[in-house]
């Protein structure tokens, strides 16, 4: 069997790869034709973020397997048209942990000491050190945007430096993070406490742009920004301009939203400006261990069919795969419906097994059901291997117990997630033994299928509010492909669920929150 390798990996890593028996073609910097001819006769591709894997590329993988990344970001590949075709997508997560950390304090330091502009202006012949004036970092508050595997470690190392840490993570608990010494507070707060930013979330459609010009208004003035996590994060415009105006005393990126950056990106005017050309991961350390892993992972698939750190399958065999794949795939929707629906850090999930699905094994679907969890927050770095380690590291307490016989079907999940404020009760079930469906919210009954962009509107049973919302969605050219209702005759009170062609813009959603008898009204991928 054939592995390409179209990114740099030490030899370490080659090395495993042969040893194990298998045909390695190193092939770099491949443009999008060349790699479509490349990947046609692979049986595995190692790659790193050099390498895009589009679905069209993918298309052309006639014999492919297995799709490794050397490293933890996956946002470069095209996970859902690699799962269409049966190919299993990897990652090596931790291998990089303590270089990205390490990274983030050397930018921290380089921009508190000016060390790269002192530097520049020694080597030019100057010698200009009231120019150069730093700042101490002890007792110094640092405030952390995701206490993840990085985020944690920075946190632990800046309270070496006798710094104070504070932080935002909406999937962690605060009494985790009280066990770190760390205060965990909203994003809002954070701003306008902390003397120095480091980001650690990964880029999604809700962190794009987090950082915007509305977000700098509300930090303290003199600010220090740093991003170690994903280009696109940072909204480098309104970076650009807190910079001019002195809002923003200085900031520093190993990342950008297009790499490299063009040569006339207006921060580089900028004195105060440090950046690095993505170097987080970039230690010899790091590049041994992540060649290593994904190398060992490589092998232990293809060639002794041991999955592991896969983003896209559980570690099943494939004969109880047959038989677990549509109960993983409402696992994994009951779990990311649960993580939409909830209001604040979640503290508890109870996960219930009840009739012909309680006879199999229902490892992997806990490991679904979290993995469909936490992934909101985490993507790439949650998978079935890690998911309940990861819901440990944020405090969140797994039960499941099993139950023979179920009510009204032949088998049902139910699961309860308790959250910080309250919590929900949802459960599902197969329909003739493949199509999940949602059969419960709390306490309304309905039958939905959990597909694609919805909105989960709750609303007072009333005439007219099902056509006021229609109209709204109408006028709004988006179209309600199919409607889910469940009803509280008692409280007359309705949940529904709309499967639309898109998700509304939030104006759209500010209308059909303004609406008559209508409570509440959320956005939901499935």
């Amino acid at each position: 069997m054939k592995v390409l390798v179209t990114d740099p990996l030490l030899p370490e890593g080659i090395e495993i790869l042969r040893s194990g028996g298998l045909e390695v073609e190193e092939r770099l910097g491949l443009s999008p034709e060349e790699l479509r001819e490349a990947i046609a006769e692979a049986d595995g591709i190692i790659i790193r973020s050099g390498t895009r894997l589009t679905a069209e590329i993918i298309e052309a993988a006639r014999r492919l397997k297995v799709i490794a990344r050397a490293g933890t970001g996956l946002d470069n590949v095209d996970i859902e048209a690699a799962s269409r075709r049966g190919i299993v997508v990897m990652n090596c997560p931790g291998g990089n942990t303590n270089s990205a950390a390490e990274h983030t304090l050397a930018l921290m330091l380089a921009l508190a000491r000016n060390i790269p502009q002192a530097m520049a202006s020694v080597k030019a012949g100057r010698w200009e050190r009231k120019k150069f004036m730093g700042r101490e970092l002890m007792g110094k508050t640092l405030g952390i945007i995701g206490l993840g595997r990085i985020g944690s470690v920075v946190a632990e190392r800046a309270q070496g430096l006798k710094m104070r840490v504070v932080a935002y993570d909406p999937f962690v608990t605060p009494e985790k993070a009280s066990e770190m010494g760390v205060e965990l507070l909203s994003l809002d707060e954070l701003y306008a406490r902390a003397d120095i930013i480091t980001i650690h979330v990964p880029l999604t459609k809700e962190t794009y742009h987090l950082i915007n010009a509305e977000s700098f208004a509300k930090m303290k003035d003199g600010v220090l920004l740093i991003n170690c996590a994903r280009g696109g994060i940072v909204d480098e415009m309104a970076l650009y301009e807190a910079m001019k105006k002195g809002k923003v005393a200085g900031a520093a990126l190993d990342v950008f939203e297009t790499e490299p950056p063009d040569p006339k990106h207006p921060l580089f005017e900028m004195e105060n400006f440090v950046c690095t050309p993505h170097l987080g991961a970039s230690t010899l350390e790091a590049q041994k261990n992540v060649a290593v892993a994904v190398a060992t992972q490589v092998v232990d698939f293809l060639v002794h069919g041991v999955v592991r750190n896969a983003v896209n399958m559980p570690s099943v065999s494939a004969e109880a795969l047959r038989v677990l794949r549509p109960y993983l795939t409402l696992a994994e929707k009951l779990g990311s419906l649960q993580a939409q629906l909830a209001e604040g850090p979640i503290t508890e999930v109870q996960i219930e097994y009840q009739g012909e699905v309680s006879r199999l094994d229902t490892s992997p679907l806990t490991l679904s059901l979290v993995k469909g969890l936490l992934s909101r927050a985490l993507r790439e770095d949650v998978n079935y291997v890690n998911a309940l380690y990861r819901a440990k590291e944020r405090g969140i307490k797994i039960t499941e117990s099993r139950t023979e016989t179920a009510e009204d079907f032949l088998n049902l999940i139910g699961v309860r997630v308790r959250f910080k404020g309250g919590e929900n009760y949802v459960a599902g079930t197969l329909f003739g033994k493949r199509e999940p469906r949602i059969v419960r919210i709390n306490d309304f009954r309905l039958d939905a299928l959990p597909e694609g962009p919805m909105l989960y509107i709750h609303n007072e049973d009333r005439p007219g509010v099902i056509g006021l919302i229609g109209v709204t969605l109408g006028e709004a050219d988006l179209n309600i492909a199919r409607m889910y209702v469940g009803q509280e005759p008692e409280k007359r009170r309705n949940v529904i669920l709309l499967s639309l062609d898109r998700l509304p813009e939030e104006k759209v959603l500010s209308a059909l929150r303004n609406l008559p008898h209508v409570f509440s009204v959320k956005p939901l991928e499935l």
